[in-house]
């Protein structure tokens, strides 16, 4: 039997990469868009909708008498601020639960949920840390970790009731096709227009948005029903990343703030950005996060899912090369969300 695929948050950097992936495959996909949105992958079938809006949902789980559902759910608000907000709980735990409910009614036959590593309590030791069984938002630090908990236990409970889900765990997103709304991107791409001011000390498990994509396409097609995978690709110091970025584009590295200073400067840094029209990067949990220095294994994956990654410096060279070609227009503020509430993962 022919899948049909739906893919949420399908404007988003990860969302709009599954579908590009899986377009180029040549398979049936319908991605859903919020309202007033534009795809950014031609080929596909869209829907517009929102996933606080369950009956706008309903036109994306219609299929043929042979085809089965596959479900990847991308959608979602990242947020480094460390907050709690009601749009953030909204999307991504009610939006989640709704997307659960329509997958029950209309008997999906694979969900893929796009959790995150912040969903797993740090170890607080060296190792790699590897999936975990049960999620509690009380067990995480910060708004967005606690949402994402959350929604990755309901999505478990709804598979020990019957339903046919998967979680996937991406760590640090990065990669092409993304002008900017990705924070690892908007780094990339701050430091090439000349508004990073400086480095922080410190880095992060940093994988290929393409990997991440090809990742959650497996856990839809060989994941195993229940099942929790990390895709993660490498430690990175931050300043290796824009080491890498600064050969690419014949630039100087900025100079490293070491952390006490970093936490110091960090409400200047914030003030700087937001008179720059821009997010900022550099808040009080993102500087705990990449302070952390937390590693993530992904070696299930790797053996149940066939999970690939590629180098660094290939992702690098890539997204150097994509947002030389599609540049960000200066002065104009970076969305905080990807595709889900207006927008996902």
């Amino acid at each position: 039997m022919a899948t049909r695929y739906i893919v949420t948050g399908a404007a988003g950097h990860l969302g709009s990469t599954v579908v590009r992936i899986l377009v180029e495959r040549g398979e049936s996909v319908r991605g859903l868009l919020l309202p007033g949105e534009q795809p950014a992958v031609p080929g596909a079938e869209y829907i517009h909708g929102n996933v606080l809006e369950p009956e706008s949902l309903v036109p994306l789980f219609w299929r043929d008498k042979n085809e089965v559902l596959a479900l990847i759910h991308t959608a979602g608000i990242i947020d480094v601020t460390g907050e709690m907000s009601q749009r953030l709980y909204d999307v991504n735990v009610n939006g989640t639960k709704n997307i659960l409910a329509l997958c029950q009614k209309y008997q999906v036959d694979k969900l893929v949920y796009v959790s995150s590593v912040h969903a797993i309590p740090e170890s607080g030791t060296s190792v790699p840390q590897a999936e975990i069984a049960a999620f509690s938002p009380d067990t995480v630090i910060g708004g967005y970790a606690k949402t994402k908990a959350e929604a990755t236990q309901a999505v478990l409970n709804a598979a020990a009731n019957g339903l046919p889900a998967v979680v996937v765990h991406p760590s640090g997103i990065i990669g092409p096709y993304d002008e900017g709304r990705n924070h690892l991107v908007q780094m990339v791409r701050d430091f090439m227009e000349g508004r990073l001011p400086v480095c922080v000390k410190g880095g992060y498990d940093v994988v290929d948005v393409r990997d991440v994509a090809a990742g959650c396409i497996a856990a839809a097609e060989r994941g195993c029903v229940g099942e929790c995978y990390i895709l993660s690709g490498a430690y990175h110091e931050i300043q290796k990343i824009l080491g890498i970025t600064a050969v690419l584009c014949r630039k100087k590295t900025p100079p490293m703030l070491p952390m006490p200073l970093a936490r110091l400067a960090e409400p200047l840094l914030c003030a700087l950005a937001r008179k720059q029209g821009q997010r900022p990067l550099y808040t009080r949990y993102s500087l705990d996060t990449v302070e952390s220095k937390t590693r993530f294994s992904s070696q299930k994956a790797r053996e149940k899912l066939g999970y690939t990654t590629r180098s660094i410096q290939i992702t690098i060279r890539d997204t150097v090369q994509w947002l030389k070609e599609k540049p960000y227009r200066c002065g104009q503020s970076t969305p905080d969300i990807e595709s889900s509430l207006p927008n996902g993962h």
